[in-house]
Formats: C-alpha cells, structure tokens, sequence
C-alpha cells in the first residue's frame, strides 16, 4: 500500500509535549497546525486528538484564563478535536484524572473500528505501552513521536516507527518570541521538572 494512502490519527498527550518542549526547548508556543502536518508528512489525516486536563478557575484564574484563549485556538484547526480530563487537589498538588485512560481507549477504539491504519502518539510515556501493543496487534501500526531524552524504554521498542524531537525539528513551527503556560497540567506521577509541568514517564 502506497503510504501516502494511509489515515493517520495523531494522539497528542498535551501536559507531555508542553514539558517536554519547555524542558528541551525553552519555549512552549507551538503552532499545532503546522506541527499536525509535519508529522502527517503527505499522508492523509483522519483525525488530530489533544487531551489535557481543564484548569481550575477557582484556584487558578489566570491560568484558566490563559488555556481557555489556547483551547480556542486549537478548536478553530480542522479535523482537530480536545478532550479534557478532571482534576482532583491532594492538599495543594494539583493532579489529572483521566487523560492517560482517554488517550488509551481513543487509539483502541479507533483502531478496532478501522478509522486509521497508523496512530502517531505524541508522547514518550511508558504507560501507554500495553495500549500501543495491542493496536499493533489489531493490524495497525503505530508510531512514537518525542525528545529521546522522554522517550521511556518500553516505547521506545515497541514503536513500529519513531520520530525523535530535536530543537531543529520544531525551528519552523513557533507562533512568536516568548513563552507560554496554556494548557499545563501537573501529573499523578513525579514529573521531571517543574512543579505544573507536563511531564513524561
């Protein structure tokens, strides 16, 4: 089959990407269209998944703020669709509820249901393995796509493909000259860095 032929679904774990782009590369103003499409490389999209978590208004307006004008700009890309998780408050750490199961069930179920032959997950976290096995094993294939520095082992062998970030990949795809913190999340799990961080098992 001709690989400009296959439906691709992007899975995009956000909290993951956002830390690992503020940790590798300083800044996190991503344009997500232009990134969408450098991964598809040509082949045809079926369809963009970003999962996050929906910040807390009433602990953190400016942050709520902030994600909301993100969302909104992430809802007006075509074929681009946002799932938020919950968030639950342990003393004053704030944690996910959700997103890691949404991803897993989302690239399950759209693979059992024949809606796209590749799924890149953008994402490095180990967690996700067994899922992606058992994508694979339905007949699909899957590619991984991070920094090789939160890339954990087990995806690392169980990618049929890999796309490893580097500050050069994402050199074309900044939307403007300073940072931004739409979107982060804390994790259940220690983070690598920062205490809000999207972090990568």
């Amino acid at each position: 089959m001709d690989p400009e032929l296959d439906r691709v679904g992007i899975f995009i774990d956000g909290s993951n990407l956002y830390h690992s782009l503020e940790e590798n590369c300083g800044r996190m103003d991503l344009d997500f269209e232009g990134f969408v499409y450098k991964l598809l490389a040509g082949r045809s999209l079926f369809r963009t998944y970003y999962y996050n978590i929906l910040q807390n208004g009433d602990r953190n307006p400016q942050g709520a703020q902030e994600q909301q004008k993100f969302l909104a700009s992430l809802y007006s890309i075509p074929r681009l669709e946002v799932r938020l998780g919950t968030t639950k408050y342990r003393g004053d750490q704030l944690v996910e509820k959700g997103v890691d199961i949404m991803v897993a069930t989302d690239l399950l179920r759209y693979a059992w249901d024949d809606l796209y032959d590749v799924a890149i997950l953008v994402s490095g976290d180990g967690d996700f393995a067994y899922a992606v096995q058992a994508v694979k094993d339905s007949g699909k294939y899957v590619e991984i796509a991070a920094f090789p520095a939160n890339l954990s082992w087990d995806m690392a062998q169980i990618a049929d493909d890999r796309h490893f970030f580097d500050q050069d990949y994402f050199k074309d795809l900044w939307v403007g000259s300073g940072r931004t913190q739409s979107g982060r999340r804390r994790r259940r799990r220690p983070p690598r860095k920062g205490p809000e961080g999207n972090a990568a098992d």
